[in-house]
């Protein structure tokens, strides 16, 4: 696919990026590169390739599931400007 100049345009409207008139020509042939690097990979036999979450063989560190004490609220709360029966209280932000 060959980007056409009003192409350009549109994209750079749509985006709201302006572009001077002599920037939409050499635009738009970087664009057509671009489409024909796609065109490239959509040609490519892709049948034989099992899809996978990750390009690296990565093993996910995560910690145990186990049920552990909450955090001490206590502790946080006396550092708090305002608390009061465990919640803490803020300024007033909405009508």
């Amino acid at each position: 696919m060959k980007a056409k100049a009003e192409d350009v345009r549109a994209v750079a409207a749509l985006n709201r990026i302006r572009l001077a008139d002599e920037d939409i020509e050499p635009t738009a042939t970087t664009l057509s590169g671009i489409f024909e690097l796609f065109d490239a990979l959509a040609e490519v036999d892709t049948s034989s390739v099992e899809p996978m979450a990750h390009p690296l063989d990565l093993v996910a560190r995560l910690r145990p599931d186990r049920a552990e004490p909450n955090t001490d609220t206590t502790t946080y709360q006396a550092l708090a400007p305002d608390a009061e029966n465990g919640l803490y209280r803020v300024p007033k932000v909405l009508g």
